[in-house]
């Protein structure tokens, strides 16, 4: 065999050589100079790492022949490419107009609120545990006396059929399938009897907004008691609309406008128009017809004077079990269990209220250790991994709630990607419980994770 460069053609090989065969005026003289190039670059075979090559037989080279199956079905195709929770995130950014993205993903004035979360989540440190057996893991939970199979539930949100037009329906029948609790809202775009008789099987609570009108609130929470959910969420975090500076820059009003830019947008999402021209109108299923922006409503309907005492004023007309949603401080939970709370949750409403407020994760632990034996504490905002989860729990949580994550898969996907959402979670979850050495939700403790301090 020979080596590469002998067998070079003459006019690609040095200079000085051709000049020696071409030029030289004795042509025995050329026949000294090849000699002396050979035995200066010549090399043998086994130098270059050519001995031994063979070509690959065909028997050998089938094997590696994998083909992926052609998906034709546009919607699995691109959930295929989902897999984590910024997945799909990313592919919902290009399903939705911007205005509509930006009304699930944005958040409060400068945002700081939200990333505050987030960056609590990324400041976590797991303490794991080796040579446990983790062939088997129990990521159920016992939540107000029910038992649920993954330690989450789907957060309330509103307009959701802006996001998807079938909404709280698909999310709803996802939840069933996977026995996640769904919450609905009362800025809902579907009515507390549509979910009911959508997921008859599906664990639901309902999340309530105190009006002005006192008569429309209990009027509400009725109908959610006779159609059968199991629990009350009452927010406490709306005296009055956070300032979302995307939805203003974007001039988001309910339902959109059809403006100049909006029609352009149209050419860019036509799947997404056609949706919203050819179902049923969109509007909020618990009020009439609203024509302004979503702050403008909360302003005018929601009640700034809500205090503790309409904790009991709940308490007398819904006999289930009471939560709220929206605490801070040690104090705060303390006076609510005080006044009949079942439950709170530590939340800043998603980073979409106040801005700059503390991290849910940062008073966690303060929160459960006053009340935890009271009442049952839940962590909302910010979560977009299943070892998030993990982690709030570790540090007292007994579940979460998350919404935008599950929002993702439903622009991304609709139903199928409300499913895709939640075994997303539930996959990162399990998979940090083994890594941690930990069998079951009931083992984690204080003693799997710490929070490591800003900038260090």
């Amino acid at each position: 065999m020979l080596n590469a460069r002998c067998a070079e053609p003459l006019n690609r090989r040095p200079a000085r050589f051709r000049a020696g065969v071409t030029h030289h005026p004795d042509p025995h003289a050329s026949l000294v100079a090849g000699r002396v190039w050979r035995e200066t670059h010549w090399r043998e075979p086994e130098e270059v790492g050519l001995a031994g090559r063979r070509l690959p037989r065909w028997s050998e080279f089938r094997p590696l022949l994998r083909p992926a199956r052609v998906q034709l079905d546009p919607t699995e195709r691109r959930l295929r490419r989902a897999y984590t929770i910024a997945d799909l995130r990313t592919i919902a950014a290009h399903r939705v107009p911007r205005a509509v993205f930006d009304y699930t993903d944005g958040a409060a004035e400068q945002e700081t609120s939200l990333r505050r979360a987030r960056r609590s989540f990324a400041r976590v440190e797991f303490h794991p545990q080796a040579l446990r057996d983790v062939s088997t893991t129990d990521t159920g939970t016992t939540v107000l006396g029910r038992r649920w199979p993954v330690p989450f539930a789907l957060a309330p949100t509103g307009f959701t059929r802006m996001m998807h037009h079938e909404g709280e329906r698909a999310a709803v029948r996802a939840a069933q399938r996977a026995g996640v609790t769904f919450t609905l809202s009362t800025m809902g775009t579907t009515s507390i009897e549509q979910i009911a008789q959508e997921a008859p099987g599906a664990d639901k609570w309902f999340q309530l907004y105190v009006w002005r009108d006192r008569a429309a609130g209990k009027d509400l929470v009725e109908r959610a008691r006779a159609a059968g959910y199991e629990a009350l969420v009452l927010t406490v975090d709306t005296a009055v609309a956070g300032a979302r500076m995307r939805d203003v820059r974007n001039g988001l009003t309910i339902p959109p406008a059809l403006t100049p830019s909006t029609v352009l947008d149209a050419a860019i999402h036509p799947a997404w128009w056609v949706n919203l021209l050819t179902t049923e109108p969109l509007t909020f299923a618990s009020l009439s017809e609203w024509p302004g922006t979503v702050a403008e409503l909360v302003d005018a309907m929601f009640d700034p004077a809500l205090t503790f005492a309409d904790i009991e004023w709940l308490r007398g007309i819904w006999p289930g079990p009471l939560l709220v949603k929206g605490i801070h401080t040690v104090d705060d939970a303390c006076a609510a269990v005080d006044h009949g709370a079942d439950g709170v949750i530590v939340s800043t409403h998603g980073g979409r209220q106040l801005d700059r407020a503390v991290a849910p994760l940062e008073v966690l632990s303060p929160v459960v250790d006053a009340v935890g034996d009271r009442a049952e504490v839940l962590l909302d905002t910010g979560i977009m991994h299943g070892g998030d989860v993990v982690a709030a729990l570790a540090l007292g949580a007994k579940a979460c709630l998350v919404g935008r994550a599950f929002l993702y898969g439903l622009m991304a996907g609709g139903e199928r990607g409300v499913d895709r959402a939640i075994a997303i979670l539930t996959r990162e979850m399990t998979r940090t419980l083994q890594l941690l050495g930990v069998r079951s939700i009931g083992e984690l403790n204080r003693s799997h994770v710490s929070l490591r301090r800003s900038g260090s």
